[in-house]
């Protein structure tokens, strides 16, 4: 996603990389401790399309409510099984 982002122009030295996210709610943890040191008010996620509404879900749930998301645009034959994942996900996040 950090590709997507810089050919769209944005600088690499604005984005962000969670290395340590080994899921949802690790990354969510991980953004948020960085709050008090980077002095942010705001993120934008940039993940898959069926997989930002969870991840934003998560952040409003933690008390973070400005949160906005982008994602690429284009389909493979393995969203299908990550949309349906999605669907119990977000209810059991």
């Amino acid at each position: 996603m950090k590709e997507f982002l810089v050919s769209k122009g944005i600088p690499d030295s604005l984005i962000l990389v969670d290395n340590y996210g080994d899921n949802t709610r690790a990354t969510i943890d991980n953004t948020l401790a960085l709050k008090k040191e980077l002095d942010f008010n705001s993120v934008i996620v940039v993940s898959q399309y069926f997989h930002v509404t969870r991840t934003k879900k998560l952040f409003k749930d933690k008390g973070f409510v400005n949160v906005t998301s982008v994602s690429s645009k284009y389909f493979e034959p393995r969203d299908l099984y990550s949309i349906i994942r999605e669907f119990p996900a977000y209810y059991i996040q």
